[in-house]
């Protein structure tokens, strides 16, 4: 039973859903946003936020919102977990690149979420609406819920995760395996912590792990690792992951170990790092008629850059930018002269334009993102002695002015200059 019409569908109230819509809403345009769950979910507990994602959160007016609740980082130090000796260090506070200073914090993701979805009208998310399935129908798409309702839209986003309905539609292959495993946790302590606004990392004996500080009192902390068979098996036992990680992490402070044994099961989580080959994004669909796909629907990538949040941002921006320049601006007197469909099929090309515009502008950067993450994560958690003494003795600090050359991007204002 179709209940619905609707200018602008989007998939999925995650990070690129919710910047979408708000960066839609910013302009005058409104959007509907269609969740599964019956809440915001918040898998993952927190995101490292770089300087080319605080560029899209200002241009979305809540930066400030998510500066005064988290810290801002100084820099990171990188130790060996095979020595115990640190190996690199680099500073953030006063580095700056050509976009200006850099800004690095560890946002938790919930108060992200929220800060997004309290800047839209009411009514902008749906909740408990389960996508199934996909149907053209002339210049709109009919978009079909698992209880049997469907809505007709003239524009349909997908931001709907790695196990994406739309992407599928487009005919996007299924995320790869990289071949390993993320464990990630976070604990709130009853008074501050103490630790420096630093990122810590710790590299070796086929692991990487991270422990970041959110705020004064909550640490992020996160492991990967390449898992045997064996150890896949702990995936859905938080206990022995917790066991696991330790027995791991010998040559780590005592302090980090200890936010780590003292986390609640309930704040850990695991799960196998997925990524999309980067030549699909040149030779796949992103965008296809009046249908598109944005954040990990789009590229799913490898977290060793910290930028797969940071990369849903700035699709946000970009895609509602883009679709802004459709529903924000008037028709010519030819196109208000056309009667019914004449009208319609000039409004779909325009949508279909600017999606290309959208999917063109994004590619590249995606592409580039998903190639220097996955490279950088085998680096970094290499078994080889080959391996860990090049990157003990040269790339560690090579792979830091990697991760700030990505970061020293700005996807620019919602309204074109």
């Amino acid at each position: 039973m179709e209940s619905r019409v609707e200018d602008i569908v989007i998939v999925g109230a995650g990070i690129a859903g919710l910047t979408t819509s708000l960066g839609l809403h910013r302009l005058g345009v409104r959007s509907l946003v269609l969740e599964s769950s019956n809440n915001l979910r918040v898998a993952g507990f927190a995101i490292s936020i770089w300087t080319n994602a605080w560029k899209a959160l200002d241009a979305l007016g809540i930066g400030n919102i998510l500066r005064q609740q988290h810290l801002q980082l100084r820099g990171h130090v990188t130790t060996s977990l095979i020595t115990g000796q640190q190996i690199s260090s680099t500073a953030l506070a006063n580095a700056t690149g050509k976009h200006g200073a850099h800004e690095v914090r560890c946002v938790k993701r919930q108060l992200l979420l929220e800060a997004l979805a309290n800047e839209l009208p009411s009514g902008t998310i749906r909740f408990s609406s389960k996508v199934v399935a996909i149907e053209e129908s002339g210049f709109t798409k009919l978009v079909h819920f698992a209880d049997g309702t469907v809505i007709r839209t003239k524009v349909l986003i997908g931001s709907d995760g790695v196990n994406s309905v739309v992407a599928k539609w487009l005919g996007l292959n299924k995320a790869a395996y990289s071949g390993r495993l993320s464990i990630r946790g976070y604990i709130t302590l009853t008074s501050s912590h103490k630790v420096e606004p630093m990122i810590m990392r710790f590299f070796g004996k086929g692991c990487r792990n991270g422990v970041i500080p959110c705020d004064d009192k909550t640490i992020y902390w996160f492991f990967t690792c390449t898992p045997t068979d064996q150890e896949k098996k702990l995936e859905d036992n938080p206990a022995k992951l917790k066991q696991f990680v330790l027995e791991k992490l010998e040559n780590v402070p005592s302090d980090v170990k200890g936010f780590i044994e003292n986390t609640d099961l309930d704040h850990i989580l695991s799960a196998p790092l997925r990524y999309r080959h980067p030549w699909e994004l040149l030779f796949g669909n992103i965008n296809k008629g009046n249908v598109c796909v944005s954040g990990d629907a789009f590229h799913p990538m490898t977290p060793d850059l910290g930028q797969g949040g940071c990369s849903a941002l700035e699709d946000g921006v970009v895609l509602a930018r883009c679709l802004g320049e459709v529903f924000c601006t008037k028709p010519g007197a030819d196109v208000r002269n056309n009667k019914g469909e004449e009208e319609e099929e000039e409004k779909y090309k325009r949508i279909v334009a600017s999606l290309k515009k959208y999917a063109n502008e994004r590619r590249l950067r995606s592409m580039n993102i998903i190639f220097a993450a996955y490279v950088t994560g085998i680096i970094q958690q290499g078994e080889s002695k080959l391996v860990s003494f090049f990157r003990d003795k040269f790339l560690a600090a090579f792979l830091a002015g990697v991760q700030l050359k990505i970061a020293d991007f700005d996807c620019g204002k919602l309204r074109s200059s």
